[in-house]
């Protein structure tokens, strides 16, 4: 009857995840019909526009605002991306901390890598600043906190665990004293219960993202429903999108650049 205490554990696992996440999906649904977050920043951001900076976080989180610095300095030809992986200093000024950084990141010699700066440069300070004004104005949630999209990943390794302790079940030697469709019948209704409750999330709560709060999510949707066509329009494309709105093969190149094995 071993595969008894297997269905204990999938079941633990199962009902755990499911019911964080509908905790979760719960406090979003309450957060967002209340609408602004009452934090003392909150009314003083919720009528103006995100910076590129910010809308870069919202959407992807300290490694999107790297990218975002990126971009918009090899746009200016004040660094070059090389389609090698490689970026070189051409203006050491930066124009803004976030600039400062990736120059910092980049290194005194002036050229790197391009994947340990995005790195540093995601880890730098000034990024860290820019994330803890998003979460103080209520627009950014606060890294570790317990967030629908925390909750979905944890459902979706809850359904991954079940199946595998149900295989691990179904694949016991010698007889278990209960016919293996019935042991296998068992173990479906935890994974139903995982599998439709990230179908049920798709459709209630979706998009949820790790980084921007249900305050922030709107002004996100309110930034991508703008025109397009200038140079901002681009960079918010990126910020919002990532990489992939890059439409330069060459600027593409850059970023996904991976070195081959050194062959004998």
């Amino acid at each position: 009857m071993f595969w008894v205490l297997l269905l204990f554990l999938a079941w633990a696992f199962a009902g755990t995840a499911c019911a964080r996440l509908c905790l979760a999906a719960v406090r979003t649904d309450a957060s967002d019909a209340a609408g602004v977050p009452d934090v003392p920043d909150a009314q003083a951001v919720a009528g103006r526009d995100l910076t590129l900076y910010e809308a870069a976080f919202l959407s992807g989180g300290p490694a999107r605002v790297a990218d975002v610095a990126l971009v918009s300095m090899a746009r200016e030809r004040r660094l070059l991306l090389a389609h090698t992986g490689w970026a070189t200093v051409v203006d050491p000024w930066g124009r803004d901390e976030i600039e400062q950084s990736v120059i910092g990141a980049i290194g005194p010699g002036g050229q790197s890598r391009i994947a340990p700066v995005r790195r540093r440069a995601a880890d730098a300070e000034a990024v860290r600043r820019l994330a803890d004004g998003l979460v103080h104005a209520g627009l950014a949630v606060r890294e570790g906190s317990d967030t629908v999209a925390s909750a979905v990943r944890q459902v979706r390794a809850a359904a991954l665990a079940v199946a595998v302790l149900g295989s691990t079940a179904l694949l016991l030697p010698g007889d278990t004293g209960t016919p293996r469709p019935l042991v296998g019948a068992w173990f479906a209704l935890p994974l139903i219960l995982t599998l439709s409750s990230l179908v049920i999330a798709r459709f209630e709560v979706h998009p949820y993202s790790p980084w921007a709060s249900p305050a922030g999510q709107r002004l996100l949707r309110a930034l991508t429903g703008k025109p397009a066509g200038d140079e901002r329009s681009f960079l918010t494309s990126v910020a919002v999108r990532g990489i992939r709105a890059i439409g330069e093969p060459e600027l593409r190149a850059a970023f996904t650049h991976r070195d081959q094995p050194l062959r004998e």
